[in-house]
């Protein structure tokens, strides 16, 4: 069975939209990231299912498959509005890596990034702290840092994980 569900997501994979290059065209095209409840639905429910069904299928496999992951979460999942309204969309995407390789290390883990479109931008995500909460949830506490034209910005987050979930989500 693990087989046939495997086969078809390969198959399936090709029509599926990769967020890099939409994040590069997009990085050119300034309208693309304006976001819109409508898109904030569609990308929730598209991203909803083909999370559940690649977390099932792939299980513990982790390594490249839990990277492919990252890149088709949208950014909006991993970073506050505040930063979102301060980067391009290839900075967002960067600065979601950041978070998300930040939590792979634990706390007092750092992942820095610098902008690729801007010369004067780059950020840090930090692992701050972690919690278990009473419903089985692991929480980790992370502050991220924006510099924009030496201007610093620092957003705290909570990113959170439920029993059985195969990834972090801001809380």
């Amino acid at each position: 069975m693990r087989i046939l569900i495997a086969a078809a997501m390969l198959i399936v994979a090709p029509a599926i939209p990769v967020v890099p290059a939409q994040a590069a065209y997009a990085a050119d095209n300034p309208q693309q990231c304006t976001d819109t409840p409508q898109k904030q639905a569609r990308r929730s429910l598209f991203g909803g299912i083909i999370g559940s069904v690649a977390g099932g299928v792939l299980g513990s496999v982790g390594g490249t498959a839990g990277t492919v992951a990252v890149a088709a979460l949208p950014a909006a999942s991993y970073l506050g509005d505040e930063l979102l309204k301060m980067l391009d969309c290839k900075e967002q995407q960067q600065a979601a890596k950041a978070t998300d390789e930040a939590i792979r290390g634990g706390v007092g883990t750092e992942s820095t990034w610098q902008s690729e479109t801007r010369p004067n931008v780059h950020g840090a995500s930090t692992v701050t702290g972690q919690q278990e909460l009473a419903d089985g949830s692991h929480c980790m506490t992370v502050t991220d840092v924006v510099i924009v034209d030496g201007e610093e910005t620092t957003v705290p987050k909570t990113m959170c994980r439920k029993p059985g979930a195969s990834g972090y989500v801001k809380v």
